[in-house]
């Protein structure tokens, strides 16, 4: 009973209160606007952390002509955001120490097979964790053309694997198809023709606002952007005829041909130029001239270097663009630089031949302002090799693709037991004595006496050494 009492005069004095003014009035939900705000405050997206990436004191072969000893390329978010020496980096950059070591752009094929998957449809074709993913990282290739798409090989992940569709457009023209080549000529009059009459046209129309343009039936307005110079067409052929009349045909009508084979190119070289041809060559490409000629043919050692004197532009790829581990085994994708090597041996020097990794293949597929050299502003796609990059011995120890590091040597089974890397802390004269000598070097330690050390270090100076 005294409960019930004071229960009932507890609630008297509140609504006197609460009459009165003297206690606040308790509405439900007047907690919620602060727990509301305090919720959408933590449930706003924090600002992206930006990611430093550094490979520090490294020989630097930019791909521009430039070496820098003992420099540094420091990447933001993927790019290359600096080069040089004493750089300011950020507290949290991850370093990669390239101390003894050379640092090169990534290596661009400008074919594959193999890389990724049936098909054309990246990334869907993509497998991040295959086997020759892992090989092709290991050789050094960062970005690959297959099919008409160009995809780079980021070990793990499907994001930003494709970089460009409808790379390529070929245009037909061999002497096994005389009809095929009569119709492009003709074809490539008439939009010619078309082109002369719609210049003519943009400067009457300005007098006469009634005119018409002129009448664009049965042109091929695919060849009319061709002769405006809107892409470039790609020709596969070999042989001198077909090589001369592409050339004069490009200089007539005033565009710019890509030849991929162009095995007999050294043999009308100057042609070539004139008609400011691409070349993508094979250097190991074997081939006698036919005995019923008289002329020069056949393919030659010599073809890239040749062509390269000429002013054609020469991208390299080797005979097999596939990985392969059977068969053809050391002229496939893995030996690009091998191949590379080989047009060395023939006369083209190592920064013709690192060209034709690296920025030539870029340029042709139009990807040069991203990959192809080491410049800032361009992606942060570059290897980290024991040794000149042409030597067969050399050994790419880590793949770094878009600033991050996708291939280590060490960290995969393929190649971790073929000289394996001496402790990272020891400073380099130290790595030397424990047996990281670089691959010209190592062939000279090899020899038994020093006839033979003179012979081993041979291939460092022409950047090749294969027999």
């Amino acid at each position: 009973m005294r409960t019930l009492i004071r229960t009932k005069a507890t609630l008297f004095l509140v609504l006197a209160a609460l009459t009165l003014g003297v206690l606040p009035v308790a509405h439900a939900g007047d907690d919620e606007p602060k727990e509301k705000a305090a919720e959408e405050e933590s449930s706003e997206p924090e600002e992206p952390q930006d990611k430093w990436f550094a490979v520090v004191d490294g020989d630097v072969y930019t791909g521009t002509g430039a070496v820098l000893r003992g420099a540094t390329v420091l990447c933001k978010n993927g790019v290359i955001e600096d080069i040089g020496y004493d750089l300011w980096m950020p507290e949290e950059t991850e370093t990669l120490d390239a101390r003894g070591y050379r640092v090169y752009p990534g290596l661009v094929a400008i074919n594959s097979s193999g890389l990724f998957g049936a098909g054309s449809d990246l990334p869907n074709t993509f497998n991040p964790f295959g086997q020759n993913l892992v090989l092709a990282l290991g050789s050094g290739i960062t970005t690959a053309l297959t099919g008409n798409e160009v995809g780079k090989l980021k070990y793990g992940t499907l994001e930003g694997v494709q970089v460009k569709t409808n790379v390529f457009r070929y245009l037909s023209f061999s002497k096994s198809s005389p009809a095929g080549k009569r119709s492009l000529r003709e074809k490539l009059a008439k939009a010619a023709k078309y082109r002369r009459a719609y210049a003519q046209y943009e400067i009457d129309k300005k007098k006469n606002k009634d005119l018409k343009e002129p009448s664009k039936k049965n042109v091929d307005s695919n060849l009319v952007s061709l002769l405006d110079g809107k892409w470039r067409p790609v020709f596969r052929a070999n042989e001198r005829t077909d090589l001369l009349e592409i050339a004069h045909l490009a200089q007539q009508y005033g565009f710019r041909p890509i030849i991929q084979g162009c095995r007999e190119g050294w043999t009308v070289a100057d042609e070539l130029g004139r008609a400011g041809a691409s070349a993508i060559i094979t250097p190991r490409d074997r081939r006698p001239k036919s005995e019923q000629l008289v002329r020069e043919g056949g393919s030659s050692i010599e073809n890239a270097a040749i062509l390269y004197r000429a002013g054609v532009s020469v991208a390299i790829i080797p005979g097999n663009v596939g990985i392969s581990l059977g068969g053809i085994v050391g002229r496939d994708l893995m030996h690009l630089t091998v191949e590379a090597a080989f047009a060395v041996r023939g006369g083209l020097s190592d920064e013709a031949a690192l060209a034709g990794l690296t920025i030539e293949p870029a340029r042709l597929m139009g990807i040069d302002h991203r990959v192809g050299s080491l410049e800032v502003g361009k992606d942060a796609d570059m290897i980290i090799t024991d040794g000149d990059i042409l030597h067969y011995k050399t050994f790419v120890q880590w793949t770094v693709i878009d600033g991050e590091i996708v291939y280590d040597k060490e960290a995969h089974l393929y190649f971790a037991h073929i000289r394996p890397r001496p402790d990272s802390s020891l400073a380099p004269e130290q790595r030397l004595d424990a047996g990281e000598n670089p691959p010209e070097e190592a062939a000279a330690a090899e020899g038994g006496d020093e006839e033979e050390s003179e012979e081993a270090s041979e291939p460092k100076e022409g950047g090749g050494g294969q027999g």
